[in-house]
C-alpha cells in the first residue's frame, strides 16, 4: 500500500474566510475616542451622550474638566463672543530654565496661547465681559499674560458699564515668572475695585481647582460667588494644611460644597445649569431691570 499524501486531511486555505481563529479578541475592539471612563463612578460613557450632558457624568454628577472653548460655547449665546487680545502669549523674561520648552509644550496640548481667553459675549440676550481660564495650559497657571488679559477686560468692561463673567481654573501663580506673577494679583484686584466703584457686577464661576494666587486675589472678589459642584478651592492645597497645623482636616474640606456651608461660595450650580443661573443675574442687574 503506498503512503498516504501529506496534509491530505488539511482544510485548504479559502480567501473568502476572514475570521482567524487565533487573532479573535476576548472584546469588541471598539476605538478609544468613542467611549470615556468617569474617574468617579468607573462607569463606562460614549463621548456623544458625555457632549449632550455638558460633561457631566449621567451616573454620579462627576463634572469632568474641559477646555475654555467649550466652556464658552456652553454659556455664550450662538455666535456672540469676540475675543480680546488673543495675540497676547508668554516668554521666558527672567530666562527661567526649560521655561520655552514649557510653554511650547502647553500651547501644543491647548492650541491656546496662553492660560486664559478674553472678549465680550452675550449669555441669555444680556451682554457682559467674559473670560475663561485654560486648564490645558499649564494647568491655568496665572502669569503676567493672564494678569494682563484679565486686567484690560475688566476695564474695558468699566469703560463700557459692562458686568464682568468670570470662570477659574487654576494651580496659582506661574513660578516660572517669579514676581512678576505675583503682581497680577493686585493688578487685577486694583482692576475689579475699580469696576466695583463704578456700580457694576462681577460674577465668578469657580470651577475645579481654583487655587494658590489666584484664589488670593480675583477669584474670591466677585459680588457674587459661584462653584461648580465638587471643585477644589483654596489656597494652599489640603496635604500642606495637614503637614503645617499636624491635624486631620475633615471630610470634603475645600469643596465646593464645604465652602458653600461656611458662606464662602454662594451657590453650588451644576453645569448644566449654569447658563439660566447667569441670565438671571444679569437680567436682575440691568438698568432696564431697576
Amino acid at each position: 500500500m503506498g503512503m498516504l499524501p501529506k496534509n491530505l486531511f488539511k482544510k485548504p486555505n479559502n480567501p473568502l474566510e476572514t475570521y482567524d481563529k487565533y487573532n479573535k479578541s476576548a472584546s469588541p475592539d471598539i476605538p478609544s475616542e468613542m467611549c470615556v471612563s468617569c474617574p468617579n463612578c468607573h462607569a463606562v460613557l460614549l463621548s456623544s451622550d458625555l457632549d449632550e450632558a455638558c460633561h457631566v457624568c449621567p451616573k454620579c454628577g462627576h463634572h469632568f474638566r474641559i477646555n475654555a472653548r467649550q466652556r464658552i460655547s456652553m454659556i455664550a449665546d450662538d455666535g456672540s463672543f469676540e475675543e480680546m487680545d488673543a495675540s497676547m502669549r508668554s516668554r521666558n523674561m527672567i530666562d527661567f530654565p526649560n521655561y520655552d520648552k514649557k510653554l511650547k509644550h502647553a500651547y501644543l496640548e491647548s492650541s491656546s496661547r496662553d492660560a486664559v481667553v478674553c472678549g465680550t459675549a452675550k449669555i441669555g440676550g444680556f451682554p457682559c465681559a467674559l473670560f475663561v481660564m485654560e486648564p490645558y495650559f499649564m494647568m491655568g497657571s496665572m502669569g503676567t499674560v493672564v494678569g494682563e488679559k484679565i486686567t484690560r477686560l475688566i476695564e474695558y468692561a468699566t469703560e463700557h458699564s459692562l458686568p464682568v463673567v468670570g470662570y477659574t481654573v487654576s494651580g496659582g501663580a506661574r513660578m516660572q515668572e517669579g514676581i512678576l506673577s505675583l503682581m497680577q494679583m493686585a493688578k487685577t484686584s486694583g482692576a475689579v475695585k475699580r469696576h466695583s466703584d463704578a456700580g457694576l457686577l462681577y460674577v465668578v464661576v469657580l470651577t475645579d481647582p481654583t487655587t494658590g494666587g489666584v484664589t488670593a486675589s480675583f477669584a474670591m472678589d466677585g459680588d457674587v460667588t459661584l462653584a461648580e459642584p465638587n471643585a477644589l478651592i483654596g489656597f494652599a492645597g489640603p496635604r500642606v494644611i495637614e503637614q503645617t497645623i499636624r491635624q486631620k482636616l475633615p471630610s470634603g474640606f475645600q469643596r465646593a460644597e464645604f465652602l458653600y456651608e461656611k458662606g464662602f461660595v454662594d451657590a453650588v450650580v451644576p453645569r448644566g445649569q449654569q447658563k439660566a443661573y447667569l441670565t438671571t443675574l444679569l437680567s436682575l442687574h440691568t438698568k432696564e431691570a431697576l
